[in-house]
Protein backbone atom coordinates (compact mmCIF):
# COMPACT_ATOMS: atom_id res chain seq x y z
CA UNK A 1 0.00 0.00 0.00
CA UNK A 2 1.50 3.60 -0.58
CA UNK A 3 2.50 5.90 2.04
CA UNK A 4 1.09 8.97 2.33
CA UNK A 5 2.84 11.24 4.55
CA UNK A 6 1.46 14.43 6.13
CA UNK A 7 2.01 16.50 9.02
CA UNK A 8 0.52 16.63 12.33
CA UNK A 9 2.13 19.24 15.38
CA UNK A 10 1.46 17.46 18.51
CA UNK A 11 0.98 19.88 21.67
CA UNK A 12 3.39 19.92 25.07
CA UNK A 13 -0.06 20.55 26.79
CA UNK A 14 -3.72 21.38 25.84
CA UNK A 15 -5.19 23.74 28.37
CA UNK A 16 -7.94 26.50 28.71
CA UNK A 17 -8.37 28.70 31.46
CA UNK A 18 -5.07 27.34 33.04
CA UNK A 19 -6.19 23.87 33.44
CA UNK A 20 -4.37 20.95 31.27
CA UNK A 21 -6.42 18.40 29.72
CA UNK A 22 -4.35 16.70 27.26
CA UNK A 23 -0.51 15.76 28.01
CA UNK A 24 1.30 14.87 25.20
CA UNK A 25 3.85 12.99 26.53
CA UNK A 26 2.71 9.11 27.76
CA UNK A 27 3.12 7.92 30.62
CA UNK A 28 5.54 5.22 31.66
CA UNK A 29 4.74 1.99 29.76
CA UNK A 30 4.61 -0.51 26.67
CA UNK A 31 5.32 1.36 23.14
CA UNK A 32 3.91 -0.69 19.93
CA UNK A 33 3.57 0.63 16.77
CA UNK A 34 1.37 0.22 13.47
CA UNK A 35 1.80 0.57 9.92
CA UNK A 36 -0.22 0.16 6.38
CA UNK A 37 2.30 -1.79 5.55
CA UNK A 38 2.52 -3.36 8.35
CA UNK A 39 1.75 -7.07 9.57
CA UNK A 40 -0.12 -8.43 12.60
CA UNK A 41 2.23 -11.01 13.12
CA UNK A 42 5.30 -8.87 13.46
CA UNK A 43 6.79 -7.50 16.46
CA UNK A 44 4.70 -4.45 16.81
CA UNK A 45 7.94 -2.37 16.92
CA UNK A 46 9.17 0.28 15.08
CA UNK A 47 11.11 -1.51 12.87
CA UNK A 48 8.45 -4.39 12.32
CA UNK A 49 4.70 -2.68 12.87
CA UNK A 50 2.22 -4.33 13.38
CA UNK A 51 -0.97 -3.94 10.05
CA UNK A 52 -4.38 -3.34 12.27
CA UNK A 53 -5.87 -1.69 15.30
CA UNK A 54 -7.94 -4.23 16.58
CA UNK A 55 -4.16 -6.34 16.77
CA UNK A 56 -2.61 -4.02 19.01
CA UNK A 57 -5.89 -3.53 20.90
CA UNK A 58 -5.25 -7.31 21.59
CA UNK A 59 -2.04 -6.60 22.98
CA UNK A 60 -2.26 -2.89 24.32
CA UNK A 61 -2.91 -2.51 28.09
CA UNK A 62 -3.56 0.78 30.46
CA UNK A 63 -0.83 3.17 30.28
CA UNK A 64 0.61 1.74 26.77
CA UNK A 65 0.85 3.74 23.70
CA UNK A 66 0.36 2.39 20.16
CA UNK A 67 1.42 4.78 17.58
CA UNK A 68 -0.13 5.06 14.14
CA UNK A 69 2.10 5.73 11.43
CA UNK A 70 1.65 7.99 8.83
CA UNK A 71 -0.31 6.90 4.93
CA UNK A 72 -3.98 5.10 4.08
CA UNK A 73 -5.86 2.32 6.52
CA UNK A 74 -8.17 1.57 3.74
CA UNK A 75 -11.30 -0.32 5.04
CA UNK A 76 -13.71 -2.44 2.73
CA UNK A 77 -15.80 -3.99 5.21
CA UNK A 78 -16.62 -4.01 8.80
CA UNK A 79 -15.76 -6.30 11.82
CA UNK A 80 -19.09 -8.58 11.52
CA UNK A 81 -21.88 -8.86 8.83
CA UNK A 82 -24.64 -7.10 8.98
CA UNK A 83 -28.00 -8.76 10.65
CA UNK A 84 -30.21 -6.24 8.98
CA UNK A 85 -30.12 -3.59 6.53
CA UNK A 86 -30.99 -1.26 9.79
CA UNK A 87 -28.28 -3.23 11.76
CA UNK A 88 -25.13 -1.01 13.85
CA UNK A 89 -21.81 -2.43 12.54
CA UNK A 90 -18.28 -1.39 13.08
CA UNK A 91 -14.92 -1.47 11.08
CA UNK A 92 -12.71 -0.43 14.63
CA UNK A 93 -13.89 -1.26 17.80
CA UNK A 94 -12.18 0.01 20.40
CA UNK A 95 -13.64 -1.79 23.55
CA UNK A 96 -10.68 -2.19 25.73
CA UNK A 97 -10.43 0.15 28.58
CA UNK A 98 -7.48 1.86 30.39
CA UNK A 99 -7.48 3.43 33.59
CA UNK A 100 -7.35 6.48 35.46
CA UNK A 101 -3.95 8.23 34.85
CA UNK A 102 -2.63 4.88 32.42
CA UNK A 103 -5.36 5.31 29.14
CA UNK A 104 -4.35 3.72 26.14
CA UNK A 105 -3.47 5.86 23.68
CA UNK A 106 -3.94 5.27 19.83
CA UNK A 107 -1.37 8.11 18.70
CA UNK A 108 -0.35 9.63 15.14
CA UNK A 109 3.27 9.30 14.80
CA UNK A 110 5.05 12.47 15.09
CA UNK A 111 4.99 14.61 12.29
CA UNK A 112 2.36 11.72 10.30
CA UNK A 113 -0.79 11.37 9.60
CA UNK A 114 -2.63 8.13 9.64
CA UNK A 115 -5.73 8.39 7.49
CA UNK A 116 -8.50 6.01 8.24
CA UNK A 117 -10.67 5.69 4.89
CA UNK A 118 -14.06 4.12 5.60
CA UNK A 119 -15.84 4.86 2.24
CA UNK A 120 -15.05 1.78 0.51
CA UNK A 121 -16.85 -0.29 3.45
CA UNK A 122 -19.49 -2.56 1.69
CA UNK A 123 -22.26 -3.47 4.68
CA UNK A 124 -25.36 -2.60 3.65
CA UNK A 125 -26.40 -1.13 6.88
CA UNK A 126 -25.45 1.82 9.73
CA UNK A 127 -22.01 2.26 10.08
CA UNK A 128 -19.37 3.48 12.57
CA UNK A 129 -15.90 4.04 11.62
CA UNK A 130 -14.34 3.89 15.01
CA UNK A 131 -17.13 2.41 17.82
CA UNK A 132 -15.21 3.76 21.40
CA UNK A 133 -16.87 1.68 23.96
CA UNK A 134 -14.28 1.56 26.27
CA UNK A 135 -13.08 4.18 29.32
CA UNK A 136 -9.57 6.06 29.51
CA UNK A 137 -8.70 5.69 25.33
CA UNK A 138 -7.20 8.78 24.44
CA UNK A 139 -7.05 9.32 19.86
CA UNK A 140 -4.75 11.77 18.56
CA UNK A 141 -3.89 13.16 15.37
CA UNK A 142 -6.02 11.07 13.06
CA UNK A 143 -7.73 11.60 9.96
CA UNK A 144 -11.46 10.10 9.66
CA UNK A 145 -13.16 10.11 6.52
CA UNK A 146 -16.00 8.53 4.05
CA UNK A 147 -17.88 6.27 6.49
CA UNK A 148 -21.22 5.67 3.78
CA UNK A 149 -24.47 5.10 4.35
CA UNK A 150 -25.17 2.15 1.49
CA UNK A 151 -28.83 2.13 1.80
CA UNK A 152 -31.44 4.92 2.52
CA UNK A 153 -33.06 2.79 5.34
CA UNK A 154 -31.53 4.49 8.66
CA UNK A 155 -31.04 7.35 9.70
CA UNK A 156 -26.97 8.79 9.66
CA UNK A 157 -23.58 6.73 9.72
CA UNK A 158 -20.99 7.70 11.83
CA UNK A 159 -17.26 8.63 11.59
CA UNK A 160 -16.33 8.41 15.51
CA UNK A 161 -18.83 6.80 17.78
CA UNK A 162 -18.74 6.97 21.62
CA UNK A 163 -20.45 5.01 24.41
CA UNK A 164 -17.42 5.15 26.44
CA UNK A 165 -16.05 7.17 29.50
CA UNK A 166 -13.07 9.23 30.42
CA UNK A 167 -12.15 9.35 26.74
CA UNK A 168 -9.57 12.09 24.81
CA UNK A 169 -10.27 12.72 21.37
CA UNK A 170 -7.53 15.09 20.16
CA UNK A 171 -6.57 16.83 17.36
CA UNK A 172 -9.28 15.19 14.99
CA UNK A 173 -10.19 15.48 11.15
CA UNK A 174 -13.26 14.36 10.73
CA UNK A 175 -14.58 14.72 6.93
CA UNK A 176 -16.73 13.78 3.96
CA UNK A 177 -18.79 11.01 6.11
CA UNK A 178 -22.46 10.48 5.57
CA UNK A 179 -23.41 11.54 9.58
CA UNK A 180 -21.61 13.36 12.06
CA UNK A 181 -18.07 13.13 11.91
CA UNK A 182 -18.13 12.77 15.79
CA UNK A 183 -21.06 11.46 18.03
CA UNK A 184 -21.49 11.02 21.64
CA UNK A 185 -23.84 8.68 22.30
CA UNK A 186 -23.34 7.82 26.39
CA UNK A 187 -20.65 7.58 28.42
CA UNK A 188 -19.32 10.92 30.90
CA UNK A 189 -15.97 12.67 30.95
CA UNK A 190 -15.31 12.90 27.59
CA UNK A 191 -13.58 15.59 26.35
CA UNK A 192 -13.16 16.54 22.42
CA UNK A 193 -10.27 19.00 22.00
CA UNK A 194 -9.20 20.99 19.15
CA UNK A 195 -10.36 18.64 16.55
CA UNK A 196 -12.13 19.65 13.37
CA UNK A 197 -15.13 18.09 11.56
CA UNK A 198 -16.31 19.47 8.09
CA UNK A 199 -17.70 18.75 5.20
CA UNK A 200 -19.91 16.25 6.30
CA UNK A 201 -23.37 15.01 3.93
CA UNK A 202 -25.48 12.43 4.08
CA UNK A 203 -27.35 11.53 0.98
CA UNK A 204 -29.04 8.89 2.42
CA UNK A 205 -30.92 9.22 5.18
CA UNK A 206 -34.27 8.08 5.82
CA UNK A 207 -35.64 11.59 6.91
CA UNK A 208 -34.11 13.95 4.17
CA UNK A 209 -30.91 14.20 2.09
CA UNK A 210 -28.47 16.37 4.54
CA UNK A 211 -31.12 16.37 7.46
CA UNK A 212 -28.25 14.46 9.96
CA UNK A 213 -25.12 15.21 9.40
CA UNK A 214 -23.67 17.67 12.09
CA UNK A 215 -20.20 18.17 12.73
CA UNK A 216 -19.72 16.84 16.60
CA UNK A 217 -23.06 15.85 18.07
CA UNK A 218 -24.22 14.86 22.29
CA UNK A 219 -27.05 13.02 22.23
CA UNK A 220 -26.41 11.62 25.73
CA UNK A 221 -28.69 9.86 28.59
CA UNK A 222 -29.01 10.88 32.30
CA UNK A 223 -26.46 10.50 34.67
CA UNK A 224 -23.72 11.03 32.34
CA UNK A 225 -22.19 14.17 33.05
CA UNK A 226 -18.77 16.09 31.84
CA UNK A 227 -18.85 15.70 28.09
CA UNK A 228 -16.64 18.98 26.79
CA UNK A 229 -16.26 20.28 23.15
CA UNK A 230 -12.48 22.80 23.43
CA UNK A 231 -11.54 24.54 20.63
CA UNK A 232 -12.83 22.71 17.78
CA UNK A 233 -14.49 23.69 14.36
CA UNK A 234 -17.35 22.74 12.06
CA UNK A 235 -17.67 23.72 8.46
CA UNK A 236 -19.19 22.86 5.72
CA UNK A 237 -21.74 20.71 7.37
CA UNK A 238 -24.77 19.65 5.68
CA UNK A 239 -27.44 19.72 9.20
CA UNK A 240 -25.51 21.60 11.95
CA UNK A 241 -22.22 22.77 13.23
CA UNK A 242 -22.65 21.05 16.99
CA UNK A 243 -26.16 19.48 17.43
CA UNK A 244 -27.09 18.36 21.38
CA UNK A 245 -30.69 17.58 20.37
CA UNK A 246 -31.57 15.01 23.34
CA UNK A 247 -28.70 15.48 25.84
CA UNK A 248 -29.76 14.37 28.97
CA UNK A 249 -26.59 15.13 30.88
CA UNK A 250 -24.79 18.83 30.69
CA UNK A 251 -22.76 19.23 27.82
CA UNK A 252 -19.77 22.35 27.24
CA UNK A 253 -18.97 23.57 24.79
CA UNK A 254 -15.85 26.38 24.80
CA UNK A 255 -13.47 27.81 22.16
CA UNK A 256 -15.41 26.58 19.02
CA UNK A 257 -16.06 28.03 15.99
CA UNK A 258 -19.05 27.21 13.77
CA UNK A 259 -19.95 28.26 10.21
CA UNK A 260 -21.47 27.73 6.88
CA UNK A 261 -23.47 24.47 7.89
CA UNK A 262 -26.58 23.61 6.38
CA UNK A 263 -25.71 23.68 3.27
CA UNK A 264 -24.16 21.24 0.73
CA UNK A 265 -20.36 20.99 1.22
CA UNK A 266 -18.46 23.42 -0.63
CA UNK A 267 -21.81 25.39 -1.77
CA UNK A 268 -24.66 28.06 -1.03
CA UNK A 269 -27.24 24.87 -1.78
CA UNK A 270 -29.45 24.79 1.17
CA UNK A 271 -29.46 21.58 3.05
CA UNK A 272 -30.60 20.34 6.66
CA UNK A 273 -30.78 22.24 9.46
CA UNK A 274 -28.34 24.81 9.40
CA UNK A 275 -27.55 26.01 12.65
CA UNK A 276 -24.20 27.04 14.44
CA UNK A 277 -24.95 25.45 17.74
CA UNK A 278 -28.04 23.57 18.71
CA UNK A 279 -27.91 23.16 22.39
CA UNK A 280 -30.24 20.88 23.60
CA UNK A 281 -33.99 20.52 23.35
CA UNK A 282 -36.02 17.55 23.03
CA UNK A 283 -37.57 16.66 19.65
CA UNK A 284 -40.08 19.88 20.53
CA UNK A 285 -41.61 18.29 23.76
CA UNK A 286 -41.25 19.26 26.99
CA UNK A 287 -39.41 16.82 29.44
CA UNK A 288 -39.15 17.14 33.18
CA UNK A 289 -35.84 16.12 33.48
CA UNK A 290 -34.03 18.43 30.62
CA UNK A 291 -30.79 19.54 31.67
CA UNK A 292 -28.56 23.01 31.19
CA UNK A 293 -26.02 23.61 28.77
CA UNK A 294 -22.98 25.81 28.21
CA UNK A 295 -21.16 27.90 25.50
CA UNK A 296 -18.97 29.99 25.94
CA UNK A 297 -16.25 32.10 24.02
CA UNK A 298 -17.23 30.57 20.51
CA UNK A 299 -17.96 32.01 16.68
CA UNK A 300 -20.76 31.35 14.73
CA UNK A 301 -21.28 33.33 11.19
CA UNK A 302 -22.57 32.43 7.86
CA UNK A 303 -24.71 29.72 8.98
CA UNK A 304 -28.10 29.15 7.08
CA UNK A 305 -30.09 29.36 9.95
CA UNK A 306 -29.16 30.39 13.79
CA UNK A 307 -25.54 30.95 15.00
CA UNK A 308 -26.97 30.03 18.55
CA UNK A 309 -30.27 28.29 18.98
CA UNK A 310 -32.06 26.91 22.25
CA UNK A 311 -34.13 24.29 20.03
CA UNK A 312 -36.98 23.94 22.07
CA UNK A 313 -34.81 23.95 25.03
CA UNK A 314 -36.86 23.36 28.39
CA UNK A 315 -34.71 25.28 30.58
CA UNK A 316 -32.01 28.31 30.21
CA UNK A 317 -28.83 27.37 29.06
CA UNK A 318 -25.96 29.60 29.48
CA UNK A 319 -24.55 31.65 26.66
CA UNK A 320 -21.59 33.78 27.78
CA UNK A 321 -18.62 35.68 25.54
CA UNK A 322 -19.50 34.29 22.05
CA UNK A 323 -19.90 36.23 18.77
CA UNK A 324 -22.09 35.32 15.94
CA UNK A 325 -21.70 37.22 12.78
CA UNK A 326 -24.38 36.90 9.76
CA UNK A 327 -26.72 34.27 11.17
CA UNK A 328 -30.30 34.56 10.65
CA UNK A 329 -30.70 34.95 13.83
CA UNK A 330 -27.68 35.45 15.65
CA UNK A 331 -29.45 34.37 18.34
CA UNK A 332 -32.41 31.96 18.84
CA UNK A 333 -34.03 31.46 22.71
CA UNK A 334 -37.16 29.55 21.33
CA UNK A 335 -37.67 27.53 24.56
CA UNK A 336 -40.59 25.49 25.85
CA UNK A 337 -43.06 25.68 28.92
CA UNK A 338 -44.20 22.64 30.76
CA UNK A 339 -47.39 23.55 29.04
CA UNK A 340 -46.00 22.94 25.76
CA UNK A 341 -45.90 27.17 24.78
CA UNK A 342 -43.21 28.82 23.43
CA UNK A 343 -40.97 31.11 25.51
CA UNK A 344 -37.12 32.27 25.31
CA UNK A 345 -35.09 30.67 27.83
CA UNK A 346 -31.69 31.49 28.15
CA UNK A 347 -29.12 33.35 30.25
CA UNK A 348 -27.34 35.52 28.02
CA UNK A 349 -24.32 37.89 28.74
CA UNK A 350 -21.24 39.76 26.95
CA UNK A 351 -22.45 38.23 23.50
CA UNK A 352 -22.05 40.08 20.27
CA UNK A 353 -24.62 39.67 17.56
CA UNK A 354 -23.95 41.56 14.54
CA UNK A 355 -24.72 41.51 10.73
CA UNK A 356 -27.35 39.13 10.72
CA UNK A 357 -30.85 39.45 12.24
CA UNK A 358 -29.88 39.89 16.12
CA UNK A 359 -31.84 38.19 17.77
CA UNK A 360 -35.72 36.14 18.39
CA UNK A 361 -37.69 34.28 21.00
CA UNK A 362 -36.12 36.91 23.75
CA UNK A 363 -38.96 37.87 25.96
CA UNK A 364 -38.32 35.76 28.49
CA UNK A 365 -34.90 34.91 28.63
CA UNK A 366 -32.51 36.64 31.26
CA UNK A 367 -30.25 38.79 28.96
CA UNK A 368 -27.89 41.79 30.10
CA UNK A 369 -24.45 42.93 28.77
CA UNK A 370 -24.91 41.82 25.33
CA UNK A 371 -23.90 44.02 22.23
CA UNK A 372 -27.55 44.66 21.95
CA UNK A 373 -27.91 46.04 25.46
CA UNK A 374 -24.78 48.47 25.93
CA UNK A 375 -26.10 51.32 23.76
CA UNK A 376 -23.10 50.91 21.04
CA UNK A 377 -24.17 51.14 17.60
CA UNK A 378 -22.31 48.60 15.88
CA UNK A 379 -20.02 48.79 12.50
CA UNK A 380 -17.51 47.08 10.90
CA UNK A 381 -15.32 49.57 12.90
CA UNK A 382 -16.26 47.76 15.96
CA UNK A 383 -13.85 45.00 15.16
CA UNK A 384 -9.96 44.51 13.53
CA UNK A 385 -11.78 42.09 10.84
CA UNK A 386 -14.97 41.18 9.59
CA UNK A 387 -13.53 38.63 7.12
CA UNK A 388 -14.97 35.15 6.78
CA UNK A 389 -12.34 33.75 5.28
CA UNK A 390 -9.13 31.75 6.58
CA UNK A 391 -11.00 30.46 9.77
CA UNK A 392 -10.20 27.11 8.00
CA UNK A 393 -6.40 28.00 9.03
CA UNK A 394 -3.39 25.10 9.75
CA UNK A 395 -3.82 25.24 14.00
CA UNK A 396 -0.90 26.50 16.40
CA UNK A 397 1.90 24.06 17.50
CA UNK A 398 0.16 23.13 20.34
CA UNK A 399 -3.20 21.82 18.58
CA UNK A 400 -5.03 25.44 19.41
CA UNK A 401 -6.68 27.36 17.19
CA UNK A 402 -5.00 29.67 15.11
CA UNK A 403 -5.01 33.27 16.02
CA UNK A 404 -6.95 35.61 13.55
CA UNK A 405 -7.93 39.01 13.36
CA UNK A 406 -11.47 38.02 12.13
CA UNK A 407 -14.37 39.42 14.65
CA UNK A 408 -11.72 40.31 17.33
CA UNK A 409 -12.20 43.89 18.42
CA UNK A 410 -10.67 46.80 17.60
CA UNK A 411 -8.17 49.07 19.31
CA UNK A 412 -10.43 51.48 20.68
CA UNK A 413 -13.85 49.44 19.77
CA UNK A 414 -17.20 50.61 22.29
CA UNK A 415 -17.30 47.14 23.36
CA UNK A 416 -14.35 46.34 25.06
CA UNK A 417 -14.83 46.02 28.84
CA UNK A 418 -18.74 46.50 28.42
CA UNK A 419 -19.28 43.20 29.97
CA UNK A 420 -19.49 41.73 33.10
CA UNK A 421 -17.44 39.11 35.48
CA UNK A 422 -19.07 35.47 34.55
CA UNK A 423 -16.22 33.46 36.17
CA UNK A 424 -14.10 33.88 32.71
CA UNK A 425 -10.49 35.01 32.52
CA UNK A 426 -10.88 38.82 31.72
CA UNK A 427 -8.12 41.87 31.23
CA UNK A 428 -8.76 45.13 32.62
CA UNK A 429 -11.75 46.45 34.57
CA UNK A 430 -14.25 44.03 33.16
CA UNK A 431 -14.83 41.60 30.50
CA UNK A 432 -15.03 42.73 26.73
CA UNK A 433 -18.05 41.31 24.79
CA UNK A 434 -17.65 38.51 22.41
CA UNK A 435 -15.22 35.63 22.45
CA UNK A 436 -11.60 37.20 21.96
CA UNK A 437 -10.53 39.38 25.27
CA UNK A 438 -8.59 41.49 23.77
Amino acid sequence: MKLVVSVVVFATAVTFAGTPVAASSPAAGKTYYVAPAGSDGAAGTQAAPWASVAHAQAVAQAGDTVYLRGGTYAYSRANKACASQTDRVDAITLNKSGSSGNPIRYWAYPGETPVFDFSRVSDNCRIKGFDVTGNYIHLKGLEVKGVPQNNNLNHESWGVWISGSNNTFELLDLHHNMGPGLFIQDGGGNVVVNSDSHDNYDPRTSNGAGESADGFGAHISANHPGNVFRGCRAWWNSDDGFDLINAFSSVTIENSWAWRNGYLPQTTTPSGNGNGFKMGGYGGKYVGNGVKHYVRTSVAFNNKAAGFYANHHTLANDYFNNTSYNNHPDYNMLGITSSGGATGLGNLRNNIAYAGTSTSNMSGTSASYNSWNVGVTLSDAQFRSVSTSGWDARRQADGSLPVLPNLRLAAGSGLVDKGTNVGLPYHGSAPDLGAFES
